[in-house]
């Protein structure tokens, strides 16, 4: 299987941020991709909460999550559409940040809230809190395609390593982890992380980001790290996306995962201890 990695630079405006996410899928697609994956934050990047609630829609009304699902069809590909900010019924107004896993037929095939929420202070003028706009997930989410186990994550869950071995001790194969990863940690940590949960795992871990600058309504926007990565169950990096918006590629082999695991087979390793 060929994965193409769409990297993007989205604004906060879902309706001016579709045609270029199209355009990248469909190259994705004609470069011979038959699993395609976005970034997260997919149809709009922002702080701004009054602006979220402007330009967010409830899933079964999300623009940019039907024209997706019409690209997926009409090319006959797996997709993950890596995360969109979708409304709630929730009672505070929360929305979620939601992964979604395309079939061929484009139908959705699974669906992930993101479970960690990044609530950190980068630096005196790096201050996030996504909890204060959205809503934790509660459940790790795995998904059978012919090409392998699925186990669906976002960004900030790469620092949380439990999920990605219940993940991969439940039988995922191949991980995605669609970020907008933070530019100053994003240089220090991404792909560390990403190689380490690959090692600790034997998965492929397949990570599409946002890059660059993005500016929002109302605020003074952000800037994300790009990179987007591909890694192999050894620990090595098959594809690195750089800074541009663009798609890159690589090619997926299975039998990788089997030879990883059979050379360390730490997932079965596993041992109960007492402390601390």
């Amino acid at each position: 299987m060929r994965a193409g990695l769409v990297q993007l630079t989205v604004t906060d405006d879902p309706a001016a941020n579709l045609p270029e996410t199209v355009a990248l899928v469909r190259a994705a697609v004609a470069g011979g991709a038959g699993f395609v994956l976005t970034p997260e934050c997919t149809n709009a990047l922002s702080s701004n909460r009054a602006k979220q609630r402007e330009v967010l829609r409830f899933e079964g009304d999300d623009p940019t999550l039907a024209a997706l699902r019409d690209e997926a069809a009409r090319a006959g590909v797996w997709m993950l559409i890596g995360s969109l900010g979708v409304l709630t019924d929730d009672a505070d107004g929360r929305f979620a940040n939601r992964s979604f896993l395309i079939g061929p037929d484009g139908g959705i095939v699974a669906r992930y809230d993101k479970i960690h929420m990044f609530d950190v202070n980068v630096s005196e003028t790096e201050v996030y809190r996504e909890s204060s706009g959205y809503r934790p997930g509660a459940r790790a989410v795995m998904a059978d395609t012919p090409f392998g186990r699925v186990g669906m994550t976002v960004c900030y869950d790469v620092r949380f390593p439990h999920l990605y071995r219940r993940l991969a001790q439940a039988g995922a194969e191949i991980i995605t982890v669609p970020a907008a990863f933070n530019h100053i940690t994003g240089a220090a940590h991404w792909e560390v992380l990403l190689r380490a949960r690959a090692i600790e795992t034997g998965c492929y871990v397949l990570a599409p980001a946002q890059t660059g600058f993005h500016p929002e309504a109302g605020g003074k926007g952000r800037r994300t790290h790009g990179h987007s990565l591909v890694i192999a169950p050894w620990g090595e990096v098959l594809s690195d996306a750089g800074v541009e918006p663009g798609v890159t590629f690589a090619d997926l082999d299975l039998a990788e995962v089997a030879k990883a695991r059979d050379r360390v087979p730490s997932l079965s390793h596993d041992r109960a201890f007492e402390g601390p």
